[in-house]
């Protein structure tokens, strides 16, 4: 290299100050090669003993480090050896006295060393190769681990339902489970950055960001659906195993950390169990704070998918700015520079002149409003729009304008108009539609638990409040329910749904049509009609969907030409 060869004057001259002066006098820094003149050169001379350790040899003297470098730009020996020295010195070197070719009395009294890495040397280099392997890290989306990932907690369920589990088994089952999740983790993250990156404008060449972005929308989409699926499916086993340590899980953990514990001295052993067990409750605190929300806090997974999801639409901008770009469309600042090329070879100041007034419009200033008088003179005397104020008629200007900077003359306010008329009519259209409520509670209440093959006809008011219900008791179920209840935001209404499993689908009938679905037992209860409320059931809350995608998850489908 051209810049090893420019070191040789004064890289041979340095003494042993100078190498405790750029290494702190005295000091152990493995590093400070990093940050001194000719750093390049001994990152080279690094690498060269990192290659002799993959290829098992041990020691190294000056010649051979010399010949390992790369022949283009070998510097001198000397300089390979004062570099040799500055590492021995900081410590990523062991130097130790080379006796083998030792032939005269001579040889005894002249410095000759062999070199190898310290292991203050080896772990600095592993440090800088894994900080090299971070940053050039992309990261993927691994659908795959999911699917271990469920396979694991489904494991780990069947193991939580033996009376006496082999700890062994346990401990590696929830090992291999962690290392899954932290690999998910990780490269998510990294996938997430990278590709943050990508969109980015100034970091995305055409053509190969337009030959990529299918494949990663397509990608995208893959993840997130098998996110959807898979997520579902590891939130409802994280529910069974439940939480530490009264959960189905909390004895699995506890054998895992006194596995990890055995190995403790006797005197430490009581702390050892407890660290082990506060290291494996934050794990699956933190497994379960992947896939689990909570109220006021989303989970990871949820977060991810969002993520995902708003990267699609960034990439198809950015997709469509390239387009535009590709098909000669310039931007503000290229405009800018094209103009600038113009004025620098305009041949004299008189056509400079023309370029900036046709350039900026900058013509003759003309008021923006003008009297009917004035108006009146212009039509019968045109004035050319390249005449000058100075050429120009003047312009009459109100002393209004001048006093107040507007035309608007003050006068009386306006009036305060009679909307009785509106707020009556406003008032009859609430009564009527309080009235068309009610009575759509009054029908669908059922006076007791019924199937909902059995609910009558329902009209297009009372099946819409049948919807909203509906809705409201999806959203609220988790997996592992068998009921579910919820109650509308407003707290008139109440809905109870109990699963049926194997009982058949069922169908409810409109006005608009057929509504089929999973058959269930369900209780509606009028909340606002005397003390026939019992609302000792657990409240849905807010349905994350609307009412129509609470409709599909319950694998429902409307037949007809209904409004619902």
């Amino acid at each position: 290299m051209r810049c090893v060869t420019s070191v040789d004057d004064t890289l041979a001259n340095r003494t042993a100050d100078d190498v405790d002066r750029d290494g702190g006098p005295g000091t152990y820094q493995p590093f400070a090669h990093l940050t001194v003149e000719h750093s390049a050169l001994y990152r080279q001379v690094m690498g060269v003993f990192v290659r002799a350790k993959q290829e098992f040899s041990v020691h190294l003297r000056p010649e051979d480090v010399h010949l390992a470098l790369a022949a283009e730009g070998r510097p001198p020996l000397e300089v390979v050896a004062r570099a040799l020295e500055a590492l021995a010195r900081w410590g990523n070197l062991r130097a130790d006295p080379d006796t083998g070719r030792v032939t005269a009395l001579e040889d005894f009294y002249r410095s000759r060393y062999i070199y190898q890495l310290s292991r203050a040397g080896e772990a600095a280099e592993e440090a800088l190769a894994a900080y090299d392997e971070a940053l050039g890290r992309r990261g993927e989306l691994q659908a795959v681990a999911l699917a271990d990932i469920a396979v694991q907690l489904r494991a780990l369920l069947a193991l939580a339902g033996r009376e006496d589990p082999d700890p062994a088994v346990v401990h590696l089952a929830l090992l291999a489970l962690v290392d899954r999740f932290s690999g998910l983790a990780e490269n998510a993250r990294a996938f997430m950055n990278s590709l943050q990156r990508t969109v980015d404008l100034h970091e995305a060449e055409v053509d190969v960001f337009l030959a990529y972005k299918q494949r990663l929308i397509e990608y995208l989409e893959r993840f997130i659906e098998d996110l959807v699926t898979r997520g579902a499916e590891i939130a409802g086993l994280l529910e069974e195993l439940g939480v530490w340590p009264d959960g189905r899980v909390g004895p699995l953990l506890l054998l895992a950390a006194e596995r990890e514990a055995s190995d403790a001295a006797p005197d430490a052993a009581a702390e050892a169990l407890a660290a082990a067990e506060r290291r494996w409750r934050g794990r699956w605190d933190g497994l379960r704070a992947w896939f689990l929300s909570v109220p006021g806090r989303n989970s990871q997974a949820k977060l991810l998918r969002s993520a995902a999801r708003q990267a699609i639409p960034q990439l198809l901008a950015v997709v469509q700015v390239l387009n535009e770009r590709r098909a000669g469309r310039s931007d503000r600042s290229a405009d800018f520079r094209e103009l600038a090329r113009w004025f620098a070879q305009a041949p004299d100041d008189n056509a400079r002149h023309r370029l900036w007034r046709s350039a900026f419009g900058l013509y003759s200033a003309r008021h923006l409003t003008i009297d009917q008088e004035a108006l009146a003179e212009r039509l019968e005397d045109p004035v050319p729009a390249s005449a000058s104020w100075y050429d120009a008629p003047g312009v009459r200007i109100s002393p209004q304008l001048r006093r107040t900077g507007s035309y608007e003359r003050r006068g009386r306010a306006r009036a305060v108009q009679d909307r009785s008329e509106a707020r009556t009519y406003l008032a009859e259209l609430a009564r009527k539609q309080a009235e068309q409520t009610a009575a759509a509670r009054a029908r669908l209440a059922t006076r007791g638990e019924i199937r909902l093959s059995d609910l009558d006809v329902l009209d297009r008011d009372a099946f819409r409040l049948f919807l909203q219900l509906l809705g409201d008791a999806l959203s609220a179920w988790r997996p592992g329910l068998m009921a579910v209840s919820a109650t509308t935001n407003d707290g008139t209404m109440e809905i109870r749904l109990i699963r049926l499993p194997g009982e058949g689908t069922a169908e409810v009938h409109t006005h608009d049509g057929v509504l089929r679905g999973p058959e269930h037992l369900v209780e509606i209860v009028d909340l606002t009609v005397g003390d026939e409320a019992d609302v000792s059931g657990t409240s849905g809350g807010e349905p994350e969907n609307d009412v129509r995608v609470g409709a599909e998850a319950a694998g429902a489908e409307t037949v007809g030409s209904g409004q619902g």
